[in-house]
């Protein structure tokens, strides 16, 4: 089914709409998931809330692809997740309750001022990400977005692992030159 489709069902509230969209993505996010956490239960459940998040987010957003956008909801989840654990094995503490507390009457949107500065910027990555040669930017994205290791990107190009590492270094060097020269303060 395509994402037109899939999109049109969430529109509906159709419950359908979340088979079809595991059908496709299932996969997809929950690569984005296990590479960020190594745990299948972790993983897994971040794909299952993704699902939510996305029910959840389309009737305010229609997005042209679905691919980026769940993708996006994963990564941003399995994030928290990773957080959340990190906190919890150095003591914890009451900031990870209480966000969680509030997150079921204060939604959890930044500023504006803040949105817009953070698309700007996402603009501005994107922008340089295109302007990359296409095994440059593809390794990039491997690495920063996917989370794969750099033994797994090495293999799948065909490269020593030194090789990964200095093309990774460089790029980040590049990307931190472009936001500067941009204007923006790092």
């Amino acid at each position: 089914m395509d994402d037109s489709r899939i999109v049109e069902l969430y529109w509906r509230r159709s419950g359908d709409a979340i088979a079809e969209t595991s059908r496709k993505y299932g996969g997809y996010c929950y690569a984005i998931a296990y590479n960020l956490l190594s745990s299948v239960r972790d993983a897994e459940e971040c794909v299952n809330d993704t699902w939510l998040g996305a029910w959840n987010a389309i009737p305010d957003n229609r997005p042209q692809y679905l691919a980026p956008f769940l993708g996006k909801i994963a990564r941003r989840l399995a994030f928290n997740r990773f957080r959340a654990d990190r906190a919890e094995k150095r003591g914890g503490g009451e900031l990870p309750l209480v966000l969680e507390e509030l997150g079921g009457c204060v939604p959890v949107v930044p500023s504006a001022a803040q949105a817009v500065e953070d698309g700007e910027l996402e603009a501005e990555i994107n922008r340089f990400l295109y302007a990359l040669p296409p095994r440059d930017c593809d390794v990039f994205l491997r690495r920063y977005w996917y989370g794969e290791s750099l033994a797994e990107i090495a293999g799948r190009y065909g490269l020593k692992l030194n090789t990964v590492k200095t093309s990774l270094y460089r790029t980040r060097e590049k990307l931190r030159r472009h936001l500067e020269q941009e204007g923006y303060a790092l």
